[in-house]
């Protein structure tokens, strides 16, 4: 992995104003780097702001603060629509019906006019749909006669053909059958050998963040509390939250499962709400260690080892 900086994510902020008087502050005051060459991971449980804050980064959502820096330009000054971009959760949804497979990969091509002669243009639909694992045959064919599969690895094809360099990927393999999200996952791992891409990987799946990450950062209600290699987030997690997650992904064997639920950590309390949230850690409510200045000290990222940041006054 390059110790270049490919993007630099700084105090960002994502707040959506509900009511004159009601704020949902989605994404609070986050900074991470992600390195060239590297995927970081991003997890947390639903609604903690892990895809609001992978839109705020590429610009589909208008920050409300911070700053977005690709590779040393602020996003904030100029748009790198074709450097960075996303592919989407879920692939039924994000193609167009009514488009070929040709016209949907094609698509960036003629936007940023990367093909100068139709023959060209045909050329780069079938080398982008072949990266992928599909054949030129595909080309003329409508969405609706593929598989979920299939029609991600069309939108992986179509996210390709604009050249990009950082890539977020919104939990690209939950809506997808479990016998073909490790074929995309594995397809993923290709391409950003061959290519050198960069990627934000936002995902629930803890096990399969684990296989395609090489750090991982944990979100919970709009703030990280702990960004660290995959190994050490699996093998010393600090933050009582990332401990409570890691002790939830169930392992396929009755006897070692059962004998496990005995030790699983078993969140009580209250749920903190987004909306004009109170001072102090916001999993101080849910936290079995929590102590009186958790409630009222916001905690911030600190070096706890070398390469393991983490949010707890705790730690």
């Amino acid at each position: 992995m390059s110790a270049d900086i490919a993007l630099e994510v700084k105090n960002l902020k994502k707040y959506f104003q509900l009511s004159k008087d009601t704020t949902l502050k989605a994404v609070d005051d986050i900074s991470f780097n992600i390195y060239k060459g590297e995927t970081l991971g991003l997890v947390g449980e639903s609604g903690c702001g892990k895809t609001t804050c992978g839109r705020t980064i590429i610009g589909l959502y208008d920050k409300t603060d911070g700053h977005v820096v690709f590779n040393g330009i602020d996003m904030n000054k100029r748009k790198l629509r074709k450097d960075v971009q996303m592919i989407f959760q879920d692939p039924y949804a994000a193609l167009n019906p009514r488009m070929t497979v040709a016209d949907i990969v094609a698509e960036g091509i003629d936007i940023h006019k990367l093909a100068k002669t139709k023959a060209e243009r045909t050329e780069k639909i079938h080398k982008y749909l072949s990266l992928v694992g599909l054949n030129k045959e595909h080309a003329s064919r409508f969405v609706h006669e593929f598989s979920g599969g299939q029609r991600q690895r069309i939108g992986i094809a179509r996210t390709l053909a604009v050249e990009p360099k950082f890539i977020v990927l919104d939990e690209p393999i939950s809506a997808l059958d479990v016998s073909i999200q490790a074929q995309i996952v594995n397809l993923l791992v290709k391409l950003q050998k061959e290519i050198g891409l960069t990627y934000l990987f936002i995902a629930h799946d803890l096990s399969m963040v684990k296989h395609i990450s090489d750090r991982i950062a944990v979100m919970y209600l709009g703030t990280v509390v702990e960004i660290t290699t995959s190994e050490n987030l699996y093998s010393t997690p600090y933050h009582p939250y990332t401990q409570a997650l890691l002790s939830a992904i169930p392992i396929p064997d009755p006897d070692v499962e059962y004998e496990r639920e005995k030790s699983r950590i078993k969140l009580t309390g209250e749920i903190t709400s987004p909306i004009n949230p109170p001072p102090g850690c916001r999993f101080a409510s849910r936290c079995n260690k929590a102590t009186p200045s958790c409630f009222t000290q916001t905690p911030v990222l600190k070096e706890v080892s070398p390469n393991h940041l983490v949010a707890c006054i705790g730690v």
